[in-house]
């Protein structure tokens, strides 16, 4: 089956989780934003892949698609760390001292479970834009190998 121009042909996207993940670091500790990008011709099973947002011009129509990360994961999944926010449950901790070098490794450690725990919070269904509108697909996560 050949593609076409319409997004409203898509009924699902595949995803990888971990980079769904980087996509929401990314726009976190960077400012810049990271999008996952499904690109034309659209058909009813496409890929999005990780992609930084105005990185390139498209001078083609139809555009690519471009899926926020955020729109990807369930409100309840945990926010990103935050390095205060580290500093201040090592200085709480009575059992351990504070120095940079622990609070770097416990930083470290709190991003790392973030990352595990955001990946299995991603969403079954997200709405993509098209031009007649925001269009619901379903939304595949594949492995991170």
């Amino acid at each position: 089956m050949s593609g076409g121009d319409d997004p409203t042909a898509i009924r699902s996207i595949a995803v990888r989780a971990d980079d769904v993940v980087t996509a929401l670091e990314a726009t976190r500790r960077s400012g810049q934003d990271s999008v996952l990008r499904v690109t034309p011709p659209f058909s009813g099973r496409m890929r999005a892949r990780l992609h930084r947002e105005n990185a390139s011009e498209y001078d083609e129509d139809p555009t690519p698609v471009h899926v926020d990360p955020r729109d990807l994961v369930a409100d309840d999944a945990p926010a990103y760390p935050a390095p205060a926010e580290t500093e201040d449950e090592l200085r709480a901790d009575p059992d351990e001292e504070y120095t940079r070098e622990r609070h770097r490794e416990r930083h470290t450690e709190a991003v790392g479970a973030w990352r595990e725990s955001v990946a299995d919070h991603v969403v079954d269904a997200v709405a993509i834009e098209a031009p007649s509108g925001p269009h619901e697909v379903d939304v595949t996560v594949l492995g991170s190998g």
